[in-house]
């Protein structure tokens, strides 16, 4: 999928980047909680939870300073976290 989206992040001066909402679907999405990160070829990787309990991969590319939401084959894109 690899669909780019719009982030609002906070980018410290330590390199430390906190996500702190994108937008998906044409809808604002506040992030709630953040939870692993992890860097690779294609750039920081960010799994983070919105309302409805809504888990999201979001791929940041500093190179292009992009970021899009990643694909998950497991189904298709965001992830809904299990109770």
């Amino acid at each position: 999928m690899n669909e780019p989206t719009e982030v609002e992040a906070r980018f410290a001066e330590d390199g430390t980047i906190t996500v702190l909402s994108f937008t998906w679907r044409g809808r604002k999405r506040p992030v709630l909680n953040h939870g692993r990160q992890w860097g690779s070829e294609d750039g920081f990787h960010f799994l983070l939870m919105t309302t409805g309990d809504q888990i999201y991969e979001l791929v940041y590319a500093p190179l292009s300073s992009l970021w899009h939401i990643a694909e998950n084959p497991t189904n298709g894109g965001a992830r809904r976290a299990s109770a």
